[in-house]
C-alpha cells in the first residue's frame, strides 16, 4: 500500500512534485527503503571486495550494478564518477549520489574523521539533467563529535536544501565518531542524538549504525529512542559485515517491527555474494521492508541451501 509523505517545506511547486515521484519510486510506494549501498570501494578500498568468503564476482565493479539492475532495491548508492562509467547499461537503476567517502586508512586515533563534499551540487544538477538515468537522490556522511563537525555539517545542510530545491531525496549516513565519542559510536543514547541532529539538518532519511547494549548486543528495543528522535526523518540501520542470512533477516524483522526503523541499507550483505545469491537474498529483503512479509515469508525467496 502507497504511504504518502509530505515534500519538504520552501521548494518550488515542480520540485515537491518531482520529490514525491522519487519519493515513492526509492520506497517502491510502501514507505519503507531498501537501500543498496556500493560507496565501499572508498571507504574499505578494496577490503571488502576480495578474499576470504568474498564471491570472485565482487572483484569486478560492474557486478554491483548487475545486482542493483536484477534485484528489487529500492535505489542504489554509490559514487558519482562510478555510475557515470557503468549507468549508460543499466539505465532502470534508481541511482543515489554518494557525494563524500573516505577511506579507512587513517584510524580515529590518529586523527578525528572528515569526510567532505567531491561535487558541488551544480555539478550534480548537470549529471542528473544530461545523464538520462533515474537519480532519486544524494548521500553524504556526517562524524557527529569530531573536530571537523562544523564542516560537515555545514556541507550537509546546503546539500539537503539544494537536492530538495531540485526534487531529489537526501539520505545522511551519521556516524558518531573521534576521540571526544570515544567508544560510544554504537552507545544508543549517542545514536538517538546522531538521528535527531540528521533531522535538524532537514534530511529524507538518517543511516545509521545499530545501538549496542552494554555487553556488545544489538538490540531492536534500543532503537525506540533513535526513531523518536528522528521523528518525520525516517531511520534506517546500516547492514554491516556479512552474516548468515536468515540471522540479517531476523534482525532486520526486529528492528522494523520492534525499533520502528523503516527499511535498511545494505551493503556488504549483498555483493559479497555471487550474482544469483544476491538477487535471492535482495527478494527476500524486498519481502520484509516492501512487501511487509514475515521472516519466514521471506527466507522462502533464499532457496534450499540457505
Amino acid at each position: 500500500m502507497s504511504q504518502f509523505k509530505h515534500p519538504p517545506l520552501g521548494i518550488p511547486v515542480d520540485s515537491a512534485k518531482r520529490w514525491t515521484e522519487n519519493y515513492q519510486l526509492a520506497t517502491q510506494e510502501s514507505g519503507r527503503l531498501f537501500l543498496m549501498a556500493g560507496d565501499q570501494k572508498v571507504e574499505h578500498l578494496n577490503d571488502d571486495f576480495v578474499g576470504g568468503q568474498v564471491a570472485a564476482d565482487d572483484a569486478d565493479p560492474e557486478h554491483l550494478f548487475r545486482i542493483a539492475s536484477a534485484a528489487p532495491v529500492g535505489c542504489f548508492a554509490a559514487q558519482m564518477g562510478l555510475i557515470s562509467h557503468y549507468g549508460m547499461d543499466y539505465p532502470e537503476v534508481p541511482y543515489l549520489l554518494k557525494l563524500n567517502s573516505k577511506t579507512h586508512l587513517v584510524k580515529t586515533a590518529q586523527r578525528d574523521p572528515a569526510s567532505l563534499q567531491w561535487q558541488s551540487m551544480a555539478q550534480v544538477y548537470d549529471f542528473v539533467r544530461h545523464s538520462g538515468l533515474k537519480i532519486v537522490g544524494v548521500g553524504y556522511t556526517i562524524y557527529p563529535g569530531s573536530l571537523y563537525e562544523p564542516e560537515m555539517l555545514s556541507e550537509a545542510a546546503r546539500i539537503i536544501q539544494d537536492a530538495h530545491a531540485m526534487g531529489l531525496l537526501a539520505v545522511i549516513w551519521a556516524y558518531p565518531r573521534g576521540q571526544a565519542v570515544g567508544n560510544k559510536e554504537q552507545d544508543p543514547h549517542m545514536i538517538a542524538g546522531a538521528s535527531g541532529l540528521v533531522a535538524c539538518l532537514g534530511a529524507d532519511f538518517a543511516k545509521v549504525n545499530p545501538p549496542l547494549d552494554a555487553q556488545g548486543n544489538m538490540d531492536a528495543r534500543l532503537l525506540g529512542e533513535a526513531v523518536a528522535a528522528a521523528g518525520r526523518t525516517q531511520v534506517i540501520c546500516a547492514g554491516g559485515s556479512e552474516t548468515d542470512s536468515k540471522s540479517f533477516l531476523q534482525r532486520l524483522s526486529e528492528q522494523m517491527h520492534i525499533g520502528g526503523t523503516q527499511g535498511c541499507a545494505t551493503g556488504r550483505n549483498v555483493h559479497q555474494r555471487s550474482q544469483p545469491d544476491a538477487i535471492r537474498f535482495c527478494q527476500a529483503i524486498h519481502a520484509l521492508v516492501v512487501n511487509n512479509q514475515s521472516v519466514e515469508e521471506a527466507v522462502k525467496f533464499l532457496g534450499e541451501n540457505h
